[in-house]
């Protein structure tokens, strides 16, 4: 057993140190990969990538396992990524409108990023523990002078959602107090803490007993805000804090009022809650700021970092708060530790990361480059409204189209990813697709993507006025259950 893993795994050593692979090679890597998965990581992922899907792949169901799970034998299979697209090992192109979920913020392996890390780990890769490690007081420093307000210390963790976690943990110790009040259609992580926050039923049943009291409210309504801060006063059961993103990212890419931050800050003061503007996914330029409240000119009490604060190379984040909010563990900094969170690497990455964002202006970038993508959107499914299309909005370039269900939904995705371009739909709001490129991405890209959209939405049109004739004649097929739910469980 011993020899055969040896083997094993210095045959993936060999196969990561290539840069291109001849046919044999790519045929057994995808064969590999698909086989994997199916056997040793979750089978029900490749129900839901469109990679997968058998209007895309040349290749034949087999039979696996004891399990007689049916999958594909051959898939897309990423090998490469450089500027705003993936390529995978056939040698396809793709350009990223999916962005990771929001991480390819200044790009795929981006050479400025890239080389700090290298540096860094030429030299020495992970911190002693005791010893002080340098970068991780510089990236504390450049945070302070960067973040809105009063924000001074922070604490360097791995994700968003440690991020969400540390921030909830910090809210309780600063005001000895528990209830925390989300937003619906909120996403704030899957970890236990973070999960509390999260509003989406599917992903909080299971695990209810075990979650944190949380009071969801209704997003963008400040009436619903200070009735809940007022009941929770009254019944003796105050807030701790209000954690909200500044846009719902997973919830569909909702963008509030201007009016709605400023008014909640004013009521988180008025009551003694604290506010934590979780910034995971908005952050780091990507919707024209470098931290989206910015737009409001609002100081929340605590900012969360996460998946672009790594600059698509290391996984990163952090939550920063006020001296006043840190005085609590300032005798006990163990209340709170991580072994990884703000290692060497990953401080190295987001040095880097915000150099690159400041230098190269990506945050005006967004701001121009979103306002043109986002015009182009709405001039495109302005003849498909509301029969196919409903809504293109955003901010900067964090933007969404919404659909009238999810079958339409994922049939322009799926439509998109024929015509290589990556997107997907948001975890909350099953209708909706998010465009979230890297801020990197080109204004002829931009056209490329505009251009396959709207051949996409004029073939669905076709294929929907035909079905609504045989409709007429013919009883309707129910909707295909995978299809339905595809975009809401995409992972």
């Amino acid at each position: 057993m011993k020899s055969d893993i040896t083997q094993q795994t210095q045959h993936i050593l060999n196969l990561i140190a290539k840069r291109n692979l001849n046919d044999d090679e790519k045929k057994q890597l995808i064969d590999e990969t698909v086989e994997n998965f199916n056997l040793y990581i979750n089978p029900g992922f490749l129900q839901y990538r469109k990679s997968f899907s058998p209007d895309y792949v040349a290749g034949k169901f087999i039979m696996w396992g004891k399990k007689q799970a049916i999958h594909f034998v051959f898939g897309l299979v990423e090998w490469a990524d450089s500027g705003s697209t993936f390529t995978c090992v056939k040698g396809i192109e793709y350009i990223d409108c999916l962005g990771g979920y929001g991480i390819y913020n200044v790009g795929h392996r981006h050479p400025k990023v890239l080389k700090a890390v290298n540096d860094q780990l030429n030299r020495q890769a992970l911190h002693s523990q005791e010893l002080l490690d340098p970068l991780r007081g510089f990236l504390a420093k450049i945070l302070a002078d960067l973040a809105p307000g009063n924000l001074k210390y922070t604490f360097f963790t791995n994700s968003g959602t440690e991020s969400v976690e540390g921030a909830l943990k910090m809210a309780m110790l600063a005001t000895g107090r528990r209830t925390i009040i989300a937003a619906v259609g909120g996403f704030h992580g899957k970890s236990l803490g973070s999960l509390s926050a999260t509003s989406k039923a599917v992903f909080r049943k299971p695990f209810l007993p075990s979650l944190h009291p949380m009071r969801h409210i209704p997003f963008n309504d400040l009436n619903a805000l200070e009735q809940t801060l007022a009941c929770l006063q009254f019944t003796g059961e105050d807030a701790a804090a209000v954690l909200l993103e500044p846009i719902l990212g997973e919830g569909g890419i909702i963008v509030p009022s201007d009016d709605y931050f400023p008014g909640v800050r004013r009521l988180c003061d008025k009551y003694g809650a604290l506010l934590i503007a979780d910034e995971v996914q908005t952050g780091m330029g990507r919707t024209g700021k470098m931290f989206c409240v910015e737009h409001w000119n609002v100081e929340p009490d605590i900012l969360c970092l996460g998946k672009a604060f790594g600059g698509g190379i290391m996984p990163a984040g952090a939550f920063i708060g006020s001296e006043k909010l840190w005085t609590p563990i300032f005798s006990n900094p163990f209340l709170h530790t991580t072994t990884f969170g703000g290692n060497p690497l990953a401080c190295a990455a987001a040095i880097a990361t915000i150099n690159v964002l400041l230098e190269e202006g990506l945050c005006e970038r967004a701001r121009t480059v979103g306002d043109i993508f986002l015009s182009k959107l709405k001039s495109t499914i302005k003849p498909y409204t509301p029969h196919i299309a409903l809504d293109a909005r955003g901010k900067g370039l964090m933007l969404a189209l919404e659909f009238p269900d999810t079958d339409i939904g994922f049939r322009v995705a799926k439509g998109l990813f024929r015509e290589k371009i990556l997107v997907a739909g948001t975890l909350v709001n099953a209708k909706t697709i998010r465009i979230e490129p890297p801020l990197t991405i080109t204004l002829e890209q931009v056209d490329t993507v505009i251009n396959a959209l709207s051949k996409v939405l004029k073939e669905i049109a076709s294929e929907m006025k035909v079905q609504f004739i045989n409709e007429s004649i013919v009883k309707p097929m129910p909707i295909n259950n995978l299809q339905q739910t595809v975009l809401s469980r995409q992972l």
